[in-house]
């Protein structure tokens, strides 16, 4: 060996000696240093970090393990730190009404991985917190406690991959959410096959409802292993509202992959809105369970409520609805079907149920005891929140007998705060009742337009449980057209404009009904006791006109072949008020006719119908007078004798036939036709 590679292999050899010496010092210190002494200096960089007095009150140890990763690679024998801190706290902010601090730690133990520190990684394979008692709090002005002081970005990254968590509380109080809840966590036995290893318990407020629940949760959350499920169960009570959970989380990080058993019931649908943002009808009370499955992303993430079933009132109700996560607006899209629907169970959809109904679902005002049209208000403010898209259909409808609907399909669309149906279709009598609605919600007044066209409503239908109409044949047909302004039935109504027009070309009619209504004492009696008939109905056809709620007959005739039957006066739906006249002449004489006509008067709901006193009076008064000199006599003036004037059909109906029309919401003059 020359002098040069002899003096070579001592220098490498008192090298690698220096830097093995200088590795066991290092490492002894490391091992032997109090780590204590270093607690002021941390507790004021992380104080400067912060923005906050934070503080480390314990005692600070640091340990050595091995790698827990990579045990087949030469990484595994670079040893890691395993950092213990007792007693750590973090102010809160002065405003705070939470107490002292924001954060309250028993023991915070957390490894750390040395080689990604040179990438600027800090790895933390895993992050164990005993008995913290944190305090979240926001201010109604927006401010938080939980935002710290920003530095601007840092070149180093940071990377926690499990949280571990014993036992702890967490409270949170947030006046822009109305939310003051606190929730107490502790730890299982180590025996549930789910994997479940802590319980928790919730009380407090929200939206000024009490809170109450409790549920499991894994003792691990893997935050960054995707593959590694993290069971969920719960049971929370917010006021009338249950909200049942069972499933599991992955990739928490992005609360991704979320798959839950999904139970919902309350008293109203509507009551959901503090809670998911998404605007719901008044219903009467409801229960529903399905699979619930997305992920949360920016603007809410995706998510569907899969092949849910439950009960809306007495009626049942299934479908699939799916929340998309859009700009301007989300949406919401979707199918729902009932099988059984009660036709009582879509009143308070326009605020149409009783008060008793309206105070447990707690969104409704009472309805006043002289009233028929609902006066509760659309809250619209909610609106321009979302967008929708959902169908809907009733297969069946269950009502009482004097109703003659079977069957619902609605197309409900919502975009830009204006809520329309294309359309509303009704089964009606045997045939269909067909409208389009869009109301406006973006000024303080609903705008609204209405179109119905009713079509082939079968007569004898339309009166079931009145047996003397049960032999008439013939369809109703209609078409209506109406704008309004306001914020309930009632308003929009009230303040309408538009036309209504109804016809029935050729057909008949029961014989007693009309005699009825020609007050032809004689023949009912006779229809009554030997059996009703039915007459040739040539044609019926009415036109409403309708100005600021109220509505005027410009024409209503009904043609027959006994009689014809005039109605003047109007319906005034702003007042709910009745001012009727029923005209009805006999065509061939009729005995004992008192062919008065009849006043319609009263309220929706107190109507009043009489006849006219004045002209019975006449006739009473001259059969008196007659009845004196003879009483054969006497009847004659109950005889009628007097043609009734004929009515052109064709030229009623290609009135009738002409289609309505109604000006823009707000305004009395009709567009020309």
């Amino acid at each position: 060996m020359t002098t040069s590679k002899f003096r070579s292999a001592r220098l490498f050899l008192w090298s690698f000696t220096a830097l093995a010496m200088l590795l066991a010092v290092c490492t002894a210190l490391l091992l032997t240093f109090d780590w204590n002494r270093a607690k002021p200096w941390l507790n004021a960089k992380v104080s400067e970090a912060t923005g906050r007095p934070f503080a480390i009150r314990g005692d600070l140890s640091l340990t050595w393990q091995k790698s827990q990763t990579d045990p087949d690679s030469w990484r595994r024998w670079v040893p890691w730190p395993r950092l213990s801190a007792k007693d750590v706290v973090l102010d809160n902010p002065a405003w705070a009404k939470t107490g002292p601090h924001t954060a309250e730690i028993g023991q915070l133990t957390f490894s750390l991985s040395p080689l990604p520190l040179l990438a600027h990684r800090i790895m933390v394979p895993s992050l164990e917190l005993d008995s913290p008692t944190v305090a979240l709090e926001r201010k109604a002005d927006g401010e938080n406690n939980w935002t710290v002081k920003s530095n601007g970005p840092s070149a180093w990254q940071l990377e926690l991959q499990k949280l571990i968590l014993a036992k702890g509380t967490v409270r949170l109080l947030d006046p822009i959410s109305k939310v003051d809840i606190r929730a107490d966590v502790d730890s299982l036995p180590a025996t549930s096959a789910e994997g479940y290893g802590i319980g928790w318990k919730v009380s407090g407020t929200f939206n000024k409802a009490a809170v109450s629940g409790d549920g499991k949760a894994g003792a691990v959350l893997s935050l960054q292993n995707s593959s590694t499920p993290f069971p969920l169960q719960a049971n929370v009570r917010i006021g009338k509202t249950a909200i049942g959970i069972k499933g599991t989380l992955t990739k928490p990080s992005d609360l991704a992959a979320l798959d839950l058993r999904l139970k919902l019931s309350g008293a109203s649908m509507s009551n959901l809105y503090p809670l998911t943002g998404i605007v719901l009808p008044a219903t009467p009370p409801f229960s529903t369970e399905g699979r619930l499955i997305g992920k949360l992303a920016s603007g809410g993430g995706d998510w569907t409520y899969e092949k849910f079933s439950g009960r809306v009132g007495s009626s049942d109700l299934s479908g699939t609805l799916e929340y998309v996560a859009q700009k301007p607006r989300p949406l919401l899209k979707g199918t729902l079907l009932s099988n059984q629907l009660k036709l009582e169970d879509l009143a308070p959809l326009i605020g149409a149920d009783s008060n008793a109904s309206k105070a447990n679902r707690g969104d409704g005002a009472a309805q006043p005891s002289n009233k028929v049209l609902p006066v509760e208000q659309f809250d619209t403010t909610r609106w321009g929140s979302i967008d929708a898209d959902v169908k809907f259909t009733g297969r069946k409808i269950v009502r009482g007998k004097e109703l003659p609907i079977q069957d619902l399909v609605a197309d409900l669309h919502l975009k830009d705060s204006v809520l329309s149906f294309t359309p509303l279709n009704f089964g009606v009598a045997g045939g269909n009742l067909v409208s389009t609605i869009k109301l406006d919600g973006n000024n303080k007044q609903i705008k609204a337009e209405m179109k119905i066209s009713a079509r082939h409503l079968k007569i004898k239908q339309l009166f079931p449980t009145f047996e003397s109409a049960q032999a008439s044949l013939g369809e109703v047909n209609g078409d209506a057209s109406l704008s309004g302004v306001g914020n309930s039935v009632a308003t929009l109504l009230g303040t309408s404009n538009g036309e209504l027009k109804t016809l029935i070309d050729h057909g008949t009619i029961s014989k007693f009904l009309l005699e009825a209504a020609g007050l032809n004492i004689g023949n009912v009696l006779i229809s009554k006791l030997f059996g009703d008939k039915q007459v040739k109905l040539n044609c019926l056809a009415s036109d409403f006109a309708v100005t600021n709620g109220v509505m005027n007959a410009r024409t209503f005739v009904m043609d027959t072949e006994d009689a014809v039957i005039n109605v003047q006066g109007q319906v005034n739906l702003a007042q709910e008020t009745l001012a009727l006249l029923v005209k009805p002449e006999s065509k061939g004489m009729r005995i004992f006719s008192l062919r008065s006509p009849l006043h319609v008067t009263g309220s929706f709901k107190n109507p009043d119908v009489g006849v006219d006193k004045g002209v019975l009076a006449l006739k009473a008064g001259g059969a008196i007078a007659l009845g004196v000199l003879a009483p054969v006599a006497a009847v004659i003036p109950l005889i009628n004798v007097t043609p009734a004037p004929e009515n052109d059909c064709a030229a009623l109906l290609a009135q009738a036939k002409q289609k309505p029309v109604a000006p823009p919401p707000g305004k009395t003059s009709r567009p020309k036709k």
